[in-house]
């Protein structure tokens, strides 16, 4: 079970799709009505933004009701979306005032975790949408997207129309688990074939040759003969 599946208000739509928000440890995770409160975010952060958002993609972490601490904003083409983020800024996390106020609910403030909530509450929502791939960028949390079954690929993986983007790396998500293999693409096969021109240009065979033959060893030199000394005689 996700960690995002274990939450205060989550319910099931018809058909089973997640309903946001969902509340984890006094932090409200829920759609964005409004993507430039985000992409303030994002902004404060130094943080990528998609030159395409999607609104209905867009999640964000919400502290005290009112106060975005946190955010993932998905990019759409087709079935296949890409990931920005998750953004999540530590100084807006715990309530503003700087301490919890008497009776009131203790706030998750490790901004590690709340970035695995974001993506967490992201996966299940493409799912709902009916997204079949899910693309991210590493940016330093290769953990968490194992943790949720993202496994490296290649960038020509990408659909043409998410191709080009900033960031280096890319992970990938298709129906919550790491084995599932690339479906056939004339176009990201070609690039894939493209990049292999680094691997030719040190010797390797190109794609669809076969490789050639090892050269022979050369055969081992042979010994040298050394002349017995004569044996002294006992005088």
């Amino acid at each position: 079970m996700s960690p995002a599946q274990d939450v205060v208000g989550a319910a099931a739509a018809p058909g089973g799709s997640p309903i946001l928000p969902r509340v984890w440890h006094g932090v409200e995770y829920r759609q964005l009505a409004d993507l430039e409160v985000a992409r303030e975010l994002f902004e404060f952060a130094a943080a990528v933004w998609p030159p395409h958002p999607a609104l209905g993609l867009a999640l964000g972490a919400w502290v005290d009701g009112h106060r975005l601490a946190g955010a993932v904003v998905t990019e759409q083409a087709g079935a296949a979306a890409l990931l920005y983020g998750p953004v999540v800024v530590e100084s807006r996390l715990g309530h503003g005032e700087g301490a919890r106020p008497p009776g009131a609910t203790e706030i998750e403030s490790d901004p590690l975790e709340v970035a695995t909530q974001l993506v967490s509450a992201a996966v299940d929502h493409a799912a709902a949408a009916g997204l079949e791939t899910v693309f991210a960028r590493p940016q330093g949390l290769d953990r968490v997207w194992v943790r949720f079954g993202f496994i490296p690929v290649p960038e020509g993986a990408l659909p043409e129309a998410l191709r080009g983007r900033r960031g280096a790396g890319l992970f990938a998500y298709r129906g919550g688990s790491a084995l599932w293999s690339l479906r056939a693409d004339p176009a990201r096969d070609e690039a894939i074939r493209e990049s292999a021109g680094a691997r030719r240009a040190i010797g390797g065979p190109r794609p669809g040759e076969p490789a050639e033959s090892p050269a022979p060893l050369a055969p081992d030199p042979a010994p040298i003969a050394r002349r017995r000394r004569p044996a002294r005689r006992a005088g």
